[in-house]
């Protein structure tokens, strides 16, 4: 997923350590956080729904040099995510970008279906199963931070914990991830009802170098999300924000606004809208 996305996964564990809400044991904290969150991602991955991105590339004095306008609708193709281009710049495609993407989804559903057994299971397990680098944040967030509860709030029709979390002076991280993470200030608003992160804030407090490449996310990047109760059952994101400013190598400086919304929540089903939608068009053009 993208870069967003990673930063909200990021601060939904930051949620699960929130040791100092009054004299609730922070182990039965982390376990609530854990058992929403899990039940949350099963129900979330029966879910289809829309995104709209919004990519700004800026100058050096913060002005928009180039803009990139997408809309995606992401269903699930055999089993796990398959998003179509339906839109550039707010507008819809053109019949020859059309007849591109129905092609592109045809062959796609063509090579899943072709897949052998073990490959496909590789595929599924892909979707299902959490990120290595988001299981070395969990086993580690309780120490690496320290969190206040700086107030209460009514948002939404929902009251909400807000936290600060920062990193614990004099801590020495254990994995990649942690050490990522001594680097960030977070503001958290979690659900005091079910323990589920719907708004958060992060913002860089010191460079960071992501990846195996020389990539460097400055002092002072951001990003930031809402999140959204669909059919009373289920959270999911309505807003991504960041922001940020990154050297890729030596020499190249890339400075970045992006704006991911989402809409149209609907759990799949096989005879989903879109993917009718999308047999319809195959069959007029055979």
């Amino acid at each position: 997923m993208k870069v967003p996305l990673q930063m909200r996964a990021l601060l939904v564990i930051l949620a699960a350590s929130t040791a100092l809400m009054g004299q609730t044991d922070v182990r039965e904290i982390i376990r609530r956080a854990v058992a929403a969150d899990e039940r949350n991602w099963k129900l979330a991955r029966n879910y289809i729904f829309s995104e709209r991105a919004d990519l700004r590339y800026l100058d050096a004095q913060g002005l928009v040099k180039l803009r990139e306008i997408s809309a995606h609708d992401v269903m699930l193709l055999d089993g796990s995510p398959y998003e179509r281009l339906v839109a550039r710049d707010d507008r819809p495609l053109s019949p020859a970008e059309e007849r591109k993407e129905q092609e592109k989804f045809a062959k796609s559903a063509a090579e899943r279906r072709a897949e052998t057994a073990a490959k496909r299971t590789q595929r599924l397990a892909e979707y299902f199963e959490r990120p290595e680098w988001q299981r070395e944040a969990w086993r580690e967030l309780p120490e690496a931070f320290d969190f206040r509860l700086a107030a209460e709030e009514l948002w939404d029709g929902h009251n909400l914990y807000v936290i600060d979390a920062t990193p614990r002076p004099g801590y020495q991280p254990r994995s990649r991830t942690a050490r990522m993470l001594t680097r960030v200030h977070a503001r958290l608003w979690v659900d005091k009802q079910d323990y589920h992160l719907v708004k958060g804030e992060v913002e860089v407090i010191d460079t960071i170098s992501v990846g195996l490449f020389l990539v460097l996310v400055a002092k002072g990047s951001r990003a930031s999300f809402e999140e959204t109760r669909v059919n009373d059952e289920i959270w999911f994101p309505s807003k991504v924000r960041a922001s940020a400013s990154a050297r890729l190598g030596l020499l190249k400086v890339v400075r970045i606004q992006q704006e991911y919304s989402y809409t149209k929540f609907r759990e799949f089903q096989t005879k989903s809208p879109i993917i009718s939608r999308i047999k319809t068009r195959q069959a007029k053009d055979e």
